[in-house]
């Protein structure tokens, strides 16, 4: 049977779930979940994850859905080249620090960011106080600081010589603030360099592809007040 991938490219780890698997040629279905309509809350994708979140993966009757689990569950099943998650013990627990940082460190502040800057006040018709989106920039950049300065360093990716999945995982996270119209290079030229590095391994055409979406989203039209009563409680819930 076919795998399937339930995505939505708005979502930063879809993004990333998209590009490995196009990029290391793993034959997929994709059915896409659309967050600003509010499928992912639905029965019927209730069933496919009851946490009603994106990414999910079906792979015969085997069910996985967390974005990291699922990335480390292909690149072990499709024996993908070695420099997405080396086999050498610390090049493996350099990716593995990074996968683990990202969550509550990057993860946290570009979502916070698109949403302060873009989708409150024109997805959901709601504006943001000057003095948070303040706040939310300055968090933002605090962890860029981190991530170019602790985990890139001098270095042409995050663990070496070569891109991982902890690049994979990172630049899909900072197209969200940059699909909102941060200027998120801007006196961080390491990053910016290494960016480019990252779109060269993944290939333009595919990169834009896969963030299409994002790149789009200012003109996206508000949401309908059933879908914001629905989606208002989830997306607190999940920006705090």
């Amino acid at each position: 049977m076919v795998l399937e991938l339930y995505l939505d490219l708005l979502s930063q780890p879809c993004r990333a779930i998209y590009i490995f698997a196009k990029k290391n040629n793993i034959p997929f279905q994709m059915h896409t979940v659309e967050l600003r309509k509010g499928e992912h809350l639905s029965d019927a994708f209730a069933r496919v994850n009851p946490m009603k979140r994106v990414p999910a993966m079906m792979d015969g009757g085997f069910t996985l859905c967390e974005s990291v689990a699922i990335l480390l569950y292909l690149a072990h099943k499709y024996k993908v080249p070695d420099h997405w998650y080396p086999q050498d013990l610390q090049a493996r627990a350099r990716v593995d620090e990074y996968l683990a940082w990202q969550h509550t460190g990057l993860r946290r502040s570009c979502l916070r960011a698109l949403w302060h800057k873009v989708m409150f006040p024109v997805f959901l018709g709601e504006q943001i106080p000057p003095e948070t989106l303040a706040a939310t920039l300055a968090e933002l950049d605090v962890n860029l600081q981190v991530l170019e300065d602790k985990f890139l360093q001098d270095k042409d990716f995050l663990v070496g010589p070569h891109i991982s999945l902890a690049d994979l995982v990172a630049i899909t996270e900072l197209m969200h603030p940059v699909g909102g119209g941060c200027s998120v290079f801007e006196g961080h030229p390491r990053l910016a360099a290494w960016y480019q590095r990252v779109e060269a391994a993944v290939g333009k055409d595919l990169f834009r592809e896969a963030h299409e979406v994002i790149l789009k989203v200012k003109d996206c039209p508000p949401a309908d007040l059933i879908i914001k009563q629905k989606l208002m409680p989830r997306v607190l819930a999940m920006i705090q």
